[in-house]
């Protein structure tokens, strides 16, 4: 255990540094490391969206989803995020501080809540969104 780092917690999974990179204790396979924190982080992202069965994405700065689960899919993005309404998400997601959540009501589309998170700082935040 002498090669173990820093353990901590991102989004509901635990990564934990070792000697050559990072190990996400969720990940199905025990001996995968992971190069870059960034990439360990990703994979909890994803699993993140994955978990509801609700629409759930990711949101970045230039108003696209890199990423949806399945009710997305099904429903479609522009349905459940309309391009109009996705630069003033990502705005409120630029004013709360990374990991808190709030939530974007508008009359014509379901209630978005909306969490701030960085997966690499090279890259800046983006907007994980879900309907509340």
């Amino acid at each position: 255990m002498s090669d173990i780092g820093t353990i901590f917690g991102f989004l509901g999974g635990t990564v934990v540094a070792i000697q050559g990179g990072y190990k996400v204790l969720q990940y199905p396979k025990p001996d995968r490391v992971f190069k870059r924190l960034s990439d360990a982080k990703w994979f909890l992202t994803l699993r993140w969206c994955e978990q509801f069965t609700t629409p759930a994405g990711v949101l970045n700065l230039e108003g696209q989803l890199s990423f949806c689960n399945a009710a997305v899919m099904a429903m479609g993005e522009d349905k459940f995020l309309p391009p109009e309404h996705r630069q003033p998400i990502f705005h409120c997601c630029l004013s709360l501080p990374l990991g808190e959540t709030t939530i974007y009501a508008n009359p014509a589309i379901p209630e978005i809540e909306i969490r701030a998170i960085e997966i690499d700082q090279r890259f800046g935040r983006v907007a994980l969104v879900r309907y509340y």
